[in-house]
């Protein structure tokens, strides 16, 4: 089996029977292309089916030199994957990154801004632009639904049910999930369909789609990242902001708020309750709570 037919296999498998999205494709594809240029720059003739440990351990370390250690847990997964694909395909018999293990690294606490920060960064939006009712929309559904920003930029007309107060969100693996909205989104993305959208003539293919740029096409993640970035800068606030952060502070504030860990992973779309975890690492007070309020011997 050579590797450009195993990539091709694995890149099908990732979309189809795990229904993985575009991006993280990409990513796994990545790491593979990595290994092959290492093995052609060192003359090796190895397939897929007969790489062994010792080469990949070679790899690992020589990469190692060059990204953090995040980025090597990371790449070592990436490939522990491929390797499980190829076993249950029947092509390999054993996973050759099975004994080899990751870094250890610290885990890393989401960086989130205090709803006076939010507001101040929405203050900054000049209203009386085309674009501001756009984006004061953009900024308030990031925070108030904790959106991912592929799913704010892929959210549709056709995806708000406002008169029941939710709206459906076509989250990670193409997972379909339901979000509340309160009045106030409702408002505000009302007011920037009827003030803002209708002015623009969708492309085709974009009819229903909710947020467009001025060219009539849907927005790229890039542009909300520098809308948010230039905001953030006009506001004076030095931290790094960016769209996930508000979906970070989003899970944050509910937690502290005294929100049901649970609902928080159902609104976030986190298929395992341990990725929601992280965020009572940034609320210590969640845990105290919970003693005093639940355990049998609190008085």
């Amino acid at each position: 089996m050579k590797w450009q037919q195993a990539i091709n296999d694995y890149k099908n498998y990732l979309l189809l029977e795990r229904g993985l999205a575009y991006n993280s494709i990409s990513a796994y594809v990545h790491d593979i292309n990595k290994l092959i240029s290492y093995l052609e720059e060192n003359k090796m003739t190895i397939s897929p089916v007969t790489i062994t440990s010792e080469v990949l351990k070679a790899f690992i370390y020589s990469v190692s030199k060059e990204i953090n250690p995040r980025s090597q847990s990371r790449l070592i997964s990436g490939l522990k994957s491929f390797f499980d694909y190829l076993i249950f395909e029947d092509y390999r018999k054993t996973n050759p990154l099975e004994l080899i293990e990751t870094p250890k690294i610290g885990r890393k606490l989401p960086d989130t801004i205090s709803t006076e920060e939010i507001d101040l960064i929405i203050k900054q939006i000049d209203l009386t632009h085309p674009q501001g009712e756009r984006n004061r929309t953009i900024i308030e559904m990031l925070y108030s639904c904790g959106l991912r920003v592929s799913e704010l930029v892929n959210l549709q007309l056709s995806d708000l049910f406002f008169e029941e107060g939710f709206i459906r969100v076509i989250g990670k693996g193409n997972k379909e999930r339901f979000i509340p909205v309160n009045e106030q989104i409702i408002k505000y993305v009302n007011l920037y369909i009827t003030h803002n959208r209708k002015l623009i003539e969708p492309q085709k293919g974009f009819e229903d789609t909710l947020f467009l740029n001025r060219r009539g096409k849907k927005l790229t993640r890039n542009m909300i990242f520098t809308i948010i970035k230039n905001l953030t800068i006009k506001s004076g606030i030095d931290k790094k902001v960016s769209p996930h952060t508000f979906r970070h502070s989003f899970a944050t504030h509910l937690l502290e708020n005294g929100a049901d860990l649970h609902a928080i992973q159902q609104m976030l779309g986190h298929e395992s309750i341990t990725t929601t975890e992280i965020y009572v690492h940034v609320d210590r007070s969640y845990l105290k709570n919970v003693i005093e309020k639940f355990h049998p011997r609190k008085d």
